[in-house]
C-alpha cells in the first residue's frame, strides 16, 4: 500500500490543507487560516491551501443558469457581485481583482438567455468561477498580510480520466487519476513562494475543457493534491472538530473518533456522514497518505485520525450514521428467475440515465435498489423516463421520502446477537431494504424518511450507552463544548441571562413555570415589521395564545392566523375591538358548520381542499376566499412540521387548479388570495420567494387575487451559536416578487418566531439519581407541560439558574415526573451540579409549549407569568 508514497521524492515535505466553503467566508476564518499556515510553516511543512468557493454561492451560480434560461438572471449576477464585495471589502482587498471572473460570468448568462439553453460544458464553466474568484481574493489578502503565497489554476493541475460515456457526467462529476505527479511536484516546488493557494471541486480534462469534481469535491480535490504531490498529510478543516459516533449537532451524546482506518472511514462516509466526502479517502489509502479532519472553530481540538492503521478492537459499531432524500426502486418480474441477462439489463437502464445505484437486494422475483438524490439528478422528468425503460423489463414501483440508517463497524456478523436491543428499536418501523455489506463493515436499513432523527437518536443511545474515554474514542459533544455553550449564552445576552434575578425570585414562589418576556417579543416584532416587501403581518395564535402575548401583538399592529373556529371567537374575545379582516382563518379537514361560523365572524377565509366546494356549495356561493395552495415541496427541521407535498395533509394539489378554477366560476367565487405554508424552523431565505413565485404564476388563473399569503416558519435560534435566520436576506427575496408582480401584496403569519425564544420554563430539581454510569436529574416539569423533546424529538438548551455561574461539570439526562419512559427533556447534557432546590431553566418554549399541554397522570402543566417591559 505504501509503496508509491516510498518511490517519490517526498521532499519538500508538504501539506495539503482543505477549507470548505463556511471555512473561507468571513474575516475572522482567514485570521485563523493564517495561523494554521504558520503554524505548518514552522513543522518545516510546505502548505498546499485548497479553498471552496464562499459559502452559499455554488448555489447561487447553480440559480443564475435556471434564471438565464428564464431571461431573469440580472437579479442573480447582482447578488453574486454583491457577496464577493462585501467579503472583498471586509478583508480589504479590491474588489476589481476578479472583475474579469465577473465579466465572464455575465458573458455566459448572456449566452443561456440567447439560446435558451446550457450545455454540461457552459454549467461547469459557471460553476467553476465561485472557487476561482474566492482564491484570488483570497490570494491578495495573504500577500497583503505579509505571506509569500503562489496562486495556481487547479484546472492546469488535475486531470480527468476519460472514462465517463455520459458526456454530462463526465464535465460535472469526473474523477481524476492520482499517481505520484512529478511534474506537479517540480511545479510546485519550483515556486518561489512557500505557500500554495489553489482550488477545489475544479479540474479539467484532455480536450482542456473545465469540469467539476461533484458538490463537495473540494474534499476529493484535497486528496489528489495529497497523493500527487505524495504529502506528508492531507487535512480537511470543516465546522466540527472530526468523525463522531453519529452527527453531534443532532445527538450531543456522540463521542468523537480520535482514530480510524480508511476503511471504517470510507463506510461512515458513504452511509450519511457529512463531515467530508466519501471519495476523498480512496487516493489517501491508495497513498498511505494519513488524512486528518479539525474544526475552524477549535483548531486546537485533537480531531480525527485516518490511517492504515487498524486498531486493536474487537468487533463492534463504531459509528450510526444517517442519509437523507433516498429513492427506493423496486422491481418485480417473475420471468427474471434463473433469466440470464437480467441483472445486466436492469442496471444498463440506471447506467444508460447516468444514474448511480447505491443499496441493492435480489430475491428470485425481485431487485430492489436505492438511489441517493444528493448524487444522482432525480427531478420527476428524471424518473419518469427510468421508469419507462425499466417497465420493459418489469413491474416498478418507487417509494420516495426514504432514509438510510446505518450501523457502522467491523466484523458485525459476529455480534449479531448483541445488537438485539437496539434492532428492536426497528420494531414499530417500516423497513423497506436491510442491506448486510459483504465487507462486513456495516448494516443498513432503509425506513421512512420520517423516522431517522428519533431512531439515530434511540439506536446511538443504547449502543453507546456504555462508552468511556479511550485511546480511539474522545470525549462527547457536550463535554467538549457544554462549557463554551454556557459562556456563548452570557456572550449574546439571552434575556434570560440578563434577568436570571428576576426568574429565581419567581420560581421561588411557584413551579414548574412558563415564562415570557415581553421585550424580546417586541424586539421580535419590530423586526418583521422592518420586512418592506411585507404588506401585514398575521401572528399565527396556534404557536401562543397567552391573553398579554396576543395584546401585545395586537397593539402591534399585527393580524391573527387562527386554525379553529374556537381560536377565532376566542381572539375577538380577547381583542373586542380587532376589524375581523385582520383574522386569517386557515382550517384543515374541519365541519360544514366551521366554515359557516367562520363567514359568518367576517373573516378571511381560507379553503385548503376541493371537498366542500363540491360538497356543500351552498356555504361557499357568492363568497369571497383564500384558496391554500400546495406548492409539492415541504421544508422544515422535522417530518411532522413538513406542510407541503403528497405526504402531507394541508394544501390543494397544483395538479387540482383547473378542477378549482371551473368550481369558482361555477359558484361565482371570489379568490382574493393565495396561500401555501412549507413548513417550520427554515433558515434558507429563498423558500418564501420560491413560495412566492409559485402562488403568483397560480394567480394568473384568479383574476381577483391581490393578495399572497407566503406562511411562515421563520428559523428560530435554538442553540447558542447558530446563525440566526437573516431577515435582510428574506426582505430582499421577496422583493423580486414585488418587482414582478406590483399589484400583489405580500403576507406572512410568523407564530414560533415571534414568540419561541421570548419564553422559558422554569422547574425545581426534586431528586437525583446514579444509576450505574448514568445520572438522571428528576425536576418538576414533565411532558405533560413541555411535550415536544417526546415528540418531535426537539432540543432545548437545558441551564442550571441557581448554579449558573459555576462550570458545568455533570452528564445528565433531566427527567420529568411524568409515569412515561419517554419523559424526557434532554439527554446527556452538562449542566452545573445540581442540588436539591436548584432552579433547571429550559429555553426556547415560547412556541408550542404551554399550548400544547395536558393533565397527564392528574398533574397541572406549567402556569403562565407574562414579564412586562
Amino acid at each position: 500500500m505504501g509503496s508509491e508514497k516510498k518511490s517519490c521524492n517526498n521532499n519538500p515535505r508538504w501539506v495539503v490543507l482543505k477549507f470548505g466553503g463556511t471555512s473561507v467566508s468571513t474575516l475572522d476564518c482567514w485570521k485563523t487560516i493564517k495561523g494554521i499556515i504558520n503554524d505548518r510553516c514552522a513543522q518545516g511543512l510546505r502548505p498546499v491551501v485548497v479553498c471552496s468557493a464562499l459559502s452559499g454561492v455554488s448555489d447561487l451560480l447553480e440559480e443564475l443558469i435556471k434564471k438565464s434560461l428564464e431571461i431573469k438572471h440580472k437579479e442573480v449576477l447582482f447578488e453574486i457581485e454583491r457577496v464577493h464585495a462585501d467579503f472583498a471589502k471586509s478583508l480589504g482587498v479590491e474588489f476589481k481583482n476578479i472583475e474579469d471572473e465577473l465579466l465572464m460570468l455575465n458573458n455566459l448568462a448572456t449566452g443561456i438567455s440567447l439560446v435558451k439553453d446550457v450545455s454540461p460544458k457552459v454549467h461547469a464553466q459557471i460553476l467553476s468561477l465561485g472557487e476561482i474568484m474566492l482564491t484570488k481574493l483570497a490570494w491578495h489578502y495573504l500577500e497583503k498580510s505579509g505571506m509569500a503565497v503562489g496562486w495556481h489554476d487547479a484546472r492546469k493541475c488535475l486531470i480527468s480520466e476519460p472514462k465517463e460515456i455520459n458526456k454530462r457526467r463526465s464535465l460535472l462529476s469526473a474523477s481524476c487519476a492520482y499517481g505520484a505527479d512529478e511534474k506537479l511536484r517540480d511545479l510546485f516546488a519550483k515556486e518561489k513562494s512557500e505557500i500554495i493557494l489553489t482550488q477545489g471541486f475544479i479540474a479539467s480534462n484532455p480536450e482542456g475543457e473545465t469540469v467539476l469534481l461533484g458538490r463537495g469535491g473540494s474534499d476529493v480535490s484535497g486528496s489528489y493534491f495529497a497523493a500527487k504531490l505524495c504529502a506528508e498529510r492531507s487535512e480537511i478543516w470543516t465546522d466540527v472538530p472530526g468523525m463522531y459516533t453519529a452527527n453531534p449537532r443532532e445527538v450531543s451524546s456522540a463521542r468523537l473518533i480520535k482514530k480510524i482506518d480508511y476503511d471504517e472511514a470510507q463506510e461512515i462516509a458513504s452511509t450519511g456522514a457529512k463531515v467530508l466526502h466519501p471519495r476523498c479517502i480512496g487516493p489517501a489509502k491508495k497513498s498511505n497518505i494519513p488524512l486528518y479532519v479539525y474544526s475552524l472553530s477549535a483548531p486546537h481540538l485533537e480531531g480525527t485520525c485516518i490511517s492504515s492503521k487498524k486498531e486493536k478492537m474487537h468487533a463492534s459499531v463504531k459509528a450510526i450514521s444517517s442519509k437523507r432524500n433516498v429513492i427506493l426502486i423496486s422491481m418485480e418480474s417473475i420471468e427474471m428467475w434463473h433469466q440470464a441477462g437480467f441483472l445486466a439489463d436492469i442496471f444498463k437502464c440506471f447506467k444508460e440515465h447516468g444514474l448511480s445505484i447505491d443499496l441493492v437486494s435480489t430475491s428470485e422475483s425481485n431487485v430492489t435498489v436505492t438511489l441517493d438524490s444528493q448524487i444522482n439528478t432525480l427531478d420527476k422528468h428524471a424518473l419518469k423516463n427510468l421508469v419507462n425503460d425499466l417497465s420493459l423489463f418489469c413491474k416498478v414501483e418507487i417509494v420516495d421520502s426514504c432514509a438510510l440508517v446505518s450501523l457502522v463497524g467491523r466484523n458485525i456478523r459476529s455480534i449479531l446477537h448483541q445488537l438485539a436491543p437496539a434492532l428492536k428499536l426497528f420494531e414499530e418501523q417500516k423497513i423497506y431494504l436491510v442491506s448486510q455489506a459483504a465487507n462486513d463493515l456495516n448494516l443498513t436499513f432503509v425506513v421512512d424518511d420520517s423516522q431517522v432523527q428519533r431512531l439515530v437518536l434511540k439506536i446511538h443511545e443504547e449502543l453507546f450507552k456504555d462508552s468511556q474515554l479511550t485511546d480511539v474514542l474522545g470525549p462527547t459533544w457536550q463535554e467538549t463544548f457544554g462549557e463554551k455553550i454556557k459562556q456563548s449564552f452570557v456572550n449574546a445576552s439571552f434575556w434570560w441571562v440578563e434577568k436570571k434575578n428576576k426568574l429565581l425570585e419567581l420560581a421561588s414562589e411557584k413551579t414548574p413555570l412558563y415564562v415570557y418576556d415581553e421585550e424580546t417579543i417586541g424586539e421580535k416584532i419590530k423586526s418583521l415589521c422592518a420586512l418592506t416587501s411585507v404588506d401585514q403581518l398575521f401572528y399565527a395564535i396556534k404557536a401562543n395564545s397567552n391573553p398579554e402575548v396576543l395584546q401585545k401583538c395586537a397593539t402591534s399592529g399585527l393580524g391573527f392566523e387562527c386554525v379553529s373556529i374556537e381560536e377565532v371567537k376566542y381572539t375577538k374575545k380577547i381583542i373586542p375591538d380587532l376589524d375581523s379582516k385582520k383574522i386569517l382563518f386557515t382550517p384543515n379537514f374541519v365541519s360544514e358548520d366551521e366554515y359557516k361560523s367562520a363567514f359568518n365572524e367576517g373573516v378571511n377565509v381560507t379553503l385548503d381542499n376541493v371537498y366542500p366546494l363540491e360538497t356543500w356549495s351552498e356555504i361557499f356561493a357568492n363568497q369571497r376566499l383564500f384558496l391554500r395552495i400546495d406548492p409539492g415541496q415541504g421544508k422544515g427541521h422535522h417530518k411532522y412540521v413538513h406542510t407541503a407535498g403528497s405526504k402531507s395533509k394541508f394544501g390543494i394539489s397544483i395538479s387540482e387548479i383547473d378542477k378549482v378554477c371551473a368550481l369558482v366560476a361555477k359558484h361565482n367565487l371570489k379568490v382574493i388570495g393565495l396561500h401555501a405554508h412549507v413548513g417550520s424552523n427554515i433558515f434558507s431565505a429563498d423558500t418564501w420567494k420560491e413560495t412566492g413565485l409559485c402562488l403568483a404564476e397560480i394567480s394568473k388563473r384568479f383574476p381577483d387575487v391581490r393578495v399572497l399569503d407566503v406562511g411562515g416558519g421563520f428559523g428560530v435560534v435554538e442553540k447558542a451559536g447558530q446563525a440566526p435566520l437573516d431577515l435582510k436576506a428574506v426582505d430582499s427575496a421577496l422583493a423580486t416578487i414585488k418587482v414582478q408582480y406590483p399589484k400583489l401584496k405580500i403576507w406572512i403569519e410568523p407564530g414560533r418566531y415571534i414568540i419561541a425564544n421570548a419564553g422559558v420554563l422554569l422547574a425545581r430539581v426534586t431528586q437525583t439519581k446514579n444509576k450505574n454510569e448514568y445520572y438522571y436529574v428528576g425536576i418538576n416539569a414533565g411532558m405533560n407541560s413541555l411535550i415536544r423533546p417526546a415528540l418531535y424529538g426537539s432540543y432545548h438548551e437545558i441551564v442550571n439558574l441557581t448554579q449558573m455561574d459555576e462550570e458545568n461539570m455533570v452528564k445528565a439526562d433531566i427527567v420529568g415526573p411524568i409515569c412515561e419512559s419517554g419523559d424526557i427533556l434532554g439527554s446527556s447534557r452538562m449542566i452545573a451540579s445540581p442540588k436539591d432546590g436548584d432552579i433547571i431553566l429550559i429555553d426556547t418554549v415560547g412556541a408550542y409549549g404551554r399550548v400544547m399541554s395536558s393533565r397527564y397522570n392528574m398533574r397541572e402543566p406549567a402556569e403562565e407569568i407574562y414579564l412586562k417591559v
